[in-house]
């Protein structure tokens, strides 16, 4: 009998916690700080934006964060997903290395943003909200909080980056379904979006400017919340169900990862593959290597500056130590709009200085051109982020095939690529280009970062 490809656990192994690593790291990150005092800021300055649960678990001590039953609940629409072992992708590569990958992709929306967004709209329809505003970068977390509104009876209003409005139609046309309004950001209904347009009719826009038009609305009405896909430490947490289902399937192929790959735009998708074998490396268990790997064109880690600055453009929402780009940093229109943002994770930010993580950066063309290689080998059409992630495993299974090393391989598939196939088209045809991103860009918008 030939080897299993997959490991799949039903449904009574869902998670029943959510992981916090904070306790367990050496030092806490630095926290957030009020843009007018320059204090930490306290729940009473979040409760405009999130509700007191939500707020509590983005400053919470407690290693493990009992998941609520209303949400196991919708989490088993999906939950648990598969991890498989790329074989077919192996073999084309002529490598000894043993590559895994675990697959979100099987989602309602397609992507693993569901895992926070269930549990955003859950303790928001608690608490009383009535809707929701949210950013969208490629659109896999509107659609995600779409779903998830029409979960617990809330409206749920997008701003989608203008580049992946145009871009990518039918994942609007998703949000739609689910019920949701969607707006092009910059947009007219917002001040924030009419001041950038008087300035610029033509901007393409950015997951900054996105949020600064949501937030703006969100703080207006006391009946409305917002919601953010990425970045902050509660939505890093709900993610952690990838990593803990990896740890029980990996351990079922009787594997221990060598190197662990995620691609990164805010962080959510790699802290939740990485952070269970985190804490695992940081006991003694195992010693992973583990590498984000960002887009050239946003390379927030690898080229950005470890500083505080505002998660939005317009200068809402608090001061966050992060790597940054500068939140005045427009990305150049690539299709990985999810990996569209100006700055990276606070909380993997720190654990990057404390040495914990690696970082690289890899062009769209490349990235494509591993989408394609899995796509034709495992036969599943990854989005373009998680491409990047492939391109990365797939350049370190060729050098495993230089070297001989029969190194094993982890990651993550974070969502399918369906809703993309106009970008591999144009890939196709030739008409996707790299963007070398000029310094000089760099330098203009870090130059505006806030005193602090």
């Amino acid at each position: 009998m030939s080897e299993p490809t997959r490991v799949l656990l039903d449904e009574s192994r869902i998670p029943r916690n959510w992981y916090n690593i904070i306790p367990d790291l050496p030092s806490p990150p630095p926290p957030p700080l009020h843009p007018a005092t320059l204090q930490p800021v306290g729940p009473d300055d979040l409760a405009p934006l999130f509700p007191m649960e939500l707020i509590g678990q983005e400053v919470s001590e407690e290693r493990f964060v009992p998941i609520p039953e209303s949400v196991l609940d919708v989490y088993r629409l999906w939950r648990p997903t598969p991890l498989i072992r790329a074989r077919r992708l192996e073999k084309s590569l002529g490598t000894p290395a043993r590559i895994y990958y675990k697959y979100e992709g099987g989602s309602p929306s397609g992507s693993h943003k569901p895992n926070t967004a269930v549990p955003q709209a859950y303790y928001n329809a608690a608490q009383g909200v009535r809707r929701l505003t949210t950013e969208t970068g490629a659109g896999q977390w509107g659609s995600a909080l779409a779903f998830a509104c029409a979960q617990y009876g809330l409206a749920c209003e997008v701003w989608m980056v203008r580049a992946s409005y145009d871009q990518k139609p039918y994942r609007r046309s998703l949000m739609k379904v689910y019920g949701a309004t969607v707006h092009a950001s910059p947009s007219a209904v917002t001040r924030s979006g009419s001041r950038i347009l008087a300035d610029d009719p033509a901007c393409t826009g950015s997951l900054g400017i996105a949020i600064s038009e949501a937030v703006e609305v969100a703080g207006q009405h006391g009946d409305t919340r917002y919601a953010l896909g990425s970045v902050l430490n509660h939505v890093l947490m709900h993610q952690t169900v990838i990593g803990e289902e990896a740890l029980e399937q990996l351990a079922a192929f009787g594997e221990t990862p060598d190197l662990i790959i995620g691609c990164t735009g805010g962080g959510s998708n790699f802290a939740g593959l990485v952070f269970p074998f985190l804490r695992e490396k940081l006991a003694g268990r195992m010693e992973p290597v583990l590498r984000a790997v960002e887009p050239t064109a946003c390379p927030s880690f690898t080229r950005g500056t470890y500083a505080y600055d505002f998660g939005d453009t317009a200068g809402f929402t608090p001061l966050l130590k992060m790597h940054t780009l500068g939140h005045e940093f427009v990305p150049d229109p690539i299709h990985a709009g999810g990996l569209r943002y100006h700055g990276m994770s606070p909380l993997l930010s720190h654990i990057y200085e404390l040495g914990m993580i690696e970082a690289v950066a890899r062009n769209q063309t490349e990235c494509f051109e591993a989408g394609l290689r899995f796509a034709r080998t495992e036969g599943v059409l990854p989005a373009p982020e998680p491409t990047h992630a492939l391109a990365e495993t797939i350049a370190e299974a060729l050098r495993c095939a230089d070297t001989g090393e029969e190194k094993v391989i982890l990651t993550a598939v974070c969502g399918h690529g369906h809703f993309d196939l106009p970008a591999y088209e144009r890939h196709l045809s030739g008409q996707l280009d790299d963007f070398a991103l000029p310094q000089q860009r760099i330098d203009e918008a870090l130059a505006r970062l806030p005193a602090v």
